[in-house]
């Protein structure tokens, strides 16, 4: 028994020691990556290019092919092993001529509004649309009111964003089926037009944008959908109240045209010991048109490129393969996530994380993960390497857009998350603008998810079970 219970002892202590050794080790790789993002960062420059001298980034516009041709130059400029563009088709919508409303209470007796049209929708015959409004708090209420009461009316979405959810993602899940779905299920009345209130947590004069789809509705049966601000959607909902006959006149100008060919910026660094594992990070390259889409989703993209930066300027040599994927089209079809799925499934590539940063680029607080329990709570064993930067959340049900379309097998998706309080002020609006990011919030992102990938590449996460956790609708 002696020799055995020495044994055991050894394999203990040795066990501690090493264990003490890993935790200071980490403790201080990931300090070096807060330092050098914090001192020497380059995310804010980034930003600073793609916000300021290239603008909005639609897709299908010169300042998307702009965006793809300074990224892919700047990757280039890092040293990575490889650095690609991966075509793909997208989708081309132009807004044209700024849109322009009013509410007309009476001959003569006009309030000019603020509208933008929705990404996607259809003009207005050329003269614009002017009709009587009817006002329901949602898809669901159409049925109440039937085609006699719609026909021929511009309906008028003014169901709010709760300001009770603290999650404000939930209360944008809550309500953005009136500004995708409107327009198709209004057509079924008859209706003429669609208005909807912005996806907006505040009250203020900026109409905020986003896709909307007609689904199967034939060409010659598409209405105009526009969103109004939030202080416009409050003065037209308050006349109605008075004048149920007022009349609402819109004009819009916008285009669909043919789909033409952008890219996928991709940049990685081959893994030292497990090359076919791959870790992916990204953000979408492509913004609506309103602003230059610093924090949607400039942020996510300049965070993504300053983690293999870090990894580079620290001397950290990873083990496994870590890919920088700059999505196109995230915003009107996400054709460049589903592109890059698709070849990745074709190549039998083994993706074995992804995460992504698109909620802004205010403070980090933590991640969402999905994963099966133990790759989570391995995860949540490293959260006492974070609490020195006060990053807290670490929560089941998590990723992106973009790199859900990889979702399978062992992989981990993740996805930043940060303060996300003020995120839909700006959000898909003409006041998402480089003056909006903080520098240094910007920077801890960056390092927050440059930190993360270096645990899962160090220790990995692969094969530990197989109950996975779906992420959430």
């Amino acid at each position: 028994m002696k020799p055995l219970y020495f044994f055991l002892t050894i394999v203990l202590i040795n066990f501690s020691v090493n264990g003490q050794t890993n935790a200071t080790e980490d403790s201080l790789n990931i300090r070096k990556i807060y330092d050098m993002s914090l001192l020497n960062g380059k995310s804010y420059a980034w930003l600073d290019h793609l916000s300021n001298e290239i603008g909005g980034r639609l897709s299908g516009s010169y300042g998307a092919e702009q965006a793809v041709a300074y990224t892919k130059a700047e990757l280039e400029k890092l040293g990575l092993d490889k650095v690609w563009l991966q075509p793909v088709m997208v989708p081309k919508w132009t807004r044209g001529e700024r849109e322009f409303a009013y509410v007309q209470t009476g001959p003569g007796a006009t309030r000019n509004v603020n509208i933008t049209a929705l990404g996607g929708s259809i003009a207005t015959p050329e003269g614009g649309t002017k009709a009587q409004v009817i006002e329901v708090q949602g898809i669901e209420q159409l049925k109440e009111y039937g085609r006699e009461n719609i026909e021929g009316k511009i309906v008028f979405y003014n169901r709010p964003m709760r300001a009770d959810h603290i999650q404000t993602f939930e209360a944008y899940g809550g309500c953005v089926d009136q500004r995708y779905s409107g327009a198709e299920e209004a057509a079924k009345y008859g209706a003429a037009g669609v208005i909807v209130r912005s996806m907006n947590l505040r009250l203020d004069d900026f109409p905020h944008t986003g896709s909307m789809s007609y689904g199967d509705t034939p060409v010659e049966k598409r209405i105009p959908a526009a969103a109004i601000s939030t202080n416009d959607a409050e003065y037209l909902s308050s006349m109605l109240k008075i004048q149920k006959d007022l009349q609402f006149y819109f004009k819009m100008n916008c285009e669909q045209h043919k789909d033409v060919q952008s890219y996928n910026v991709i940049g990685e660094i081959t893994g030292s010991e497990y090359p076919n594992e791959i870790m992916v990070v990204g953000g979408h390259l492509d913004s609506w048109d309103l602003g230059d889409g610093s924090h949607d989703d400039g942020a996510g993209v300049v965070q993504s490129m300053e983690v293999l930066r870090l990894f580079k300027e620290t001397g950290y040599t990873p083990k496994r393969t870590i890919r920088v994927v700059l999505f196109m089209n995230e915003e009107n079809g996400l054709r460049g996530g589903n592109k890059y799925a698709e070849v990745a499934k074709s190549k039998s590539e083994n993706h074995v994380f992804a995460l992504e940063s698109d909620s802004g680029g205010f403070t980090p607080r933590g991640f969402g993960i999905t994963a099966t329990d133990a790759q989570f709570n391995k995860i949540l064993s490293w959260k006492h390497l974070f609490k020195p930067y006060l990053i807290h959340y670490f929560e089941k049900g998590g990723g992106g857009a973009d790199i859900n379309p990889l979702k399978g097998g062992d992989l981990v998706l993740a996805g930043l998350r940060p303060d996300s309080q003020r995120y839909f002020d700006y959000h898909h609006a003409a006041n998402d603008t480089f003056d909006k990011v903080n520098k240094r919030e910007l920077e801890l992102g960056a390092a927050t998810m440059a930190s993360l990938m270096y645990l899962v590449d160090k220790y990995g996460l692969s094969g530990i079970n197989k109950e996975t956790v779906e992420m959430p609708d």
